[in-house]
């Protein structure tokens, strides 16, 4: 080791994997990163992007004090005090004049990867008291929440491939070699299909692109975009019609016969043509399922960013529940929170209101992203004038981003969380940058419910913030406190400290409580951390499933032994808790009122499409290694190779466009155009194209220089707002109908 350099183990904040790193720092830099072989959890393994961590953390544009907009429009640097005081009256004036729904709320998907905004959204939703709140969710997983929310009690309760166990793994959708995991905490993938496919396992994939994913696949079935539900719904009944379903208890699950009853209309021979395949490879995937000893059935963006996003991620499930393999080893099986994780009282309860100018039901307190743009456009009671946006860039990131970057320049104030000036913050009038990755915490409060073990870590930051600089928490805990009216000057410490109350008072006084009758101010006294942050970790850690339960279970974890093990704690693998989530006198719902009240609209579908003839492409997203959404493309050591934006067209189409590869192409949908290069391909099939997420660089006022230097374009250009999932609010980003034509119009260039 180089004299005078440290090193240290760390959790990497940057995918859904959470790989443990081991990062040399010398100074305040982190001059070499690598997979910690000693975490308990990755052993050893690490992606380019965690290795990238110390250039990500180090990046020069990352902004380091609060900005203000200035009369001329231009950015300055600001102090603390000064920022949160323009912030006070920004956002003051704005309700003050036109009532709290005019303040709206969007956050970003580091709510899963960070530790202060899971931490503070919830209270600072409560604080606004508006009903315009808006996330990544309803671009990205909000089916799945749906239909686990209908299914099991629980929006959260999300079954995950026990991929150690399994000996059988179909995969619609998706492509975690990629992703890293997607809604499933698993690092070293690779790793785990080689060990998979070494017991004599198999691994299926489903999807219209031939991604890194299905080229280690044993077999690989190509479908036409969008008919996913089709797809599953055969599955179901060919489970059915051939007696393969496996004994389901009436005193756990309801809905059977009329799951059974719906699936008639559903079968192979019905959808085959429409999904792209044949009835015999459709009744192969449902045998070889019910065949398998253990088997699981994994789907993510490819059947949530549809049209029927909630239908099929419902349908995901029937499979594992149908087959025997719901809540058992080697199935699909539900993660274990290392923090306390409260269920959810009662079933799920959707559109208990509605946005104002699409009607679009709320769901999860949330309404739907693609209409923001809608509700800051139209004049009304009601209408967004301000916006609190934490950790996002739905310039990039929402359907129809160019509509969304006009009407976000036209608000009377906004206030963006973020490091970076991008092509969304640069509309902001207050910036507020959290601190960099190695000065702040991680524990992950979301991702641990949804890993394929149960293991508890924490990483303390590894570099001390410069003085008076405050933590993400304590930036979004002060921003809860303006929105709540307590004011600028208000202790952000003080906001922690109710909450942590809160959670107290109610673990004492529930009936049937291990702590019931304790003395909270007691329990309080016991909690340990270096800020009020870390106390409210480690009250988290205290009533969770592994945790020492205040004294109660000596073996247990609090935040002090987590210090002690950086590289964490394994408790071993997921075990069956189905009667935990349903709860002891509930069942699940097989056949859930409002999935069933959609599935005429599928119906409808798969008449329509018997019908339709040839006719436009059909455009699907996808994703890169190196890439992390937008923010990514401006480190240097993220760029470059195949981490680039062009088209994918299947080269029969291409030769019959007269579209040869580099060459500039036009692509047209609803919402606009744009313009690529091409990469003519056999990896996608005919009618189809591809454009990478995130992308879109180099407007005016941004500050990410090397990733103007490759802009790309925005693929959001060309997705509609106006079609959403109906039950969920989801955007619909793949089988995206649009036109391919040779040559450029008056068009960005990708």
């Amino acid at each position: 080791m180089v004299t005078g350099t440290t090193r240290h183990h760390r959790i990497c904040p940057l995918c859904e994997a959470g790989c443990g790193l081991s990062v040399d720092i010398e100074g305040r830099r982190a001059v070499k990163v690598r997979g910690a072989r000693d975490d308990v959890f990755s052993k050893g393994y690490a992606c380019p992007k965690g290795i990238s961590l110390g250039e990500i953390d180090q990046d020069p544009e990352r902004c380091h004090a609060p900005l203000v907009r200035q009369p001329d429009g231009r950015f300055a640097e600001v102090t603390w005090d000064e920022a949160f005081a323009e912030v006070a009256r920004g956002l003051g004036r704005v309700a003050e004049q036109h009532g709290k729904d005019a303040v709206a709320l969007y956050y970003g998907n580091p709510v899963i990867h960070t530790v202060g905004i899971p931490l503070h959204v919830t209270p600072m939703r409560q604080a606004m008291q508006s009903r315009n709140v808006y996330s990544s969710s309803t671009v990205d997983q909000m089916p799945k929440n749906v239909s686990a929310g209908l299914m099991f009690g629980d929006p959260w309760a999300i079954p995950v491939p026990d991929i150690d166990r399994t000996d059988h793994l179909l995969i619609l959708g998706a492509n975690p070699l990629v992703s890293n995991g997607s809604l499933w905490t698993v690092p070293d993938l690779p790793g785990r299909i080689r060990a998979l496919k070494a017991r004599g396992g198999r691994l299926v994939v489903v999807d219209p692109r031939r991604t890194r994913t299905a080229e280690v696949a044993d077999q690989h079935v190509t479908i036409r975009p969008g008919t996913d539900a089709l797809l599953l719904f055969a599955l179901v009944h060919t489970l059915f019609d051939e007696g393969l379903t496996a004994p389901l208890d009436p005193a756990r699950y309801a809905g059977e016969e009329q799951l059974r009853e719906a699936a008639k209309e559903f079968s192979p021979e019905a959808v085959a043509e429409v999904c792209g395949t044949t009835p015999d490879t459709l009744r192969g995937l449902a045998r070889e399922l019910a065949a398998a000893d253990s088997a699981a059935v994994y789907a993510r963006m490819g059947t949530t960013a549809v049209a029927f996003g909630t239908v099929a991620s419902w349908l995901v499930d029937v499979v594992n529940a149908l087959t025997g393999n719901l809540d058992r080893p080697g199935g699909a099986m539900f993660g274990e929170a290392q923090h306390n994780a409260l269920r959810p009282t009662g079933p799920l309860a959707l559109g208990r209101w509605h946005s104002r100018v699409r009607g679009l039901p709320e769901v999860l307190g949330e309404l739907p992203a693609a209409t923001l743009a809608d509700e800051i456009d139209t004049p009304g009671e009601g209408q967004v004038r301000a916006l609190v946006a934490i950790a996002c860039n739905p310039v990039l990131g929402a359907p129809n981003g160019e509509r969304l970057d006009r009407s976000l320049a036209d608000l009377d104030f906004m206030v963006a969380v973020d490091p970076y000036v991008n092509e969304t913050t640069r509309h902001a009038h207050v910036i507020l940058p959290p601190p960099r990755v190695l000065e702040s915490e991680h524990f992950d409060i979301v991702l641990s419910r949804l890993a394929v073990r149960r293991v508890a870590r924490y990483s303390p930051p590894l570099l001390p913030r410069e003085e008076g600089r405050p933590s993400e928490a304590e930036i979004l805990a002060k921003l809860t406190l303006i929105l709540s009216g307590a004011g600028p000057e208000a202790d952000p410490a003080s906001l922690d400290s109710l909450i942590i109350d809160k959670i107290l008072g109610a673990v004492v006084a529930a009936p049937g409580s291990p702590l019931a009758g304790r003395d909270p101010a007691e329990l309080k006294a016991q909690l340990t951390g270096e800020d009020s942050t870390e106390r409210r970790i480690d009250l988290m850690l205290r009533l969770g499933a592994f945790g020492d339960a205040f004294g109660l279970r000596p073996d247990g974890v609090n935040l002090a032994v987590l210090r002690e093990r950086p590289e964490g704690m394994d408790f071993g693998p997921l075990r069956p808790r189905l009667a935990e989530i349903v709860g002891a006198d509930s069942r699940v719902a097989l056949f859930p009122e409002p999935v069933a009240g959609d599935l005429p609209r599928l119906v409808e579908f798969l008449a329509a499409e018997r019908e339709r003839g040839a006719g436009s492409f059909l455009l699907v997203g996808r994703r890169h290694l190196r890439s992390t959404n937008s923010w990514t493309h401006n480190i240097a050591a993220l760029s470059g190779g195949t981490n680039h934006c062009a088209l994918e067209i299947n080269a029969e189409d291409a030769r019959r466009l007269g579209i040869g590869p580099g060459d500039e192409v036009t692509v047209r949908g609803r919402a606009g155009a744009v313009v690529a290069l091409a990469e003519p391909t056999d990896r996608v099939g005919p009618g189809v194209v591809s454009l990478p997420h995130g992308w879109g660089h180099g407007r005016d006022g941004t500050r990410m220089a090397h990733a103007a230097k490759a802009p790309g374009v925005n693929v959001n250009a060309l997705t509609d707002e106006l079609v959403v999932d109906p039950l969920s609010g989801n955007a619909v980003f793949n089988a995206v109908p649009v036109e391919v034509s040779p040559g450029r119009g008056d068009l960005h260039r990708c």
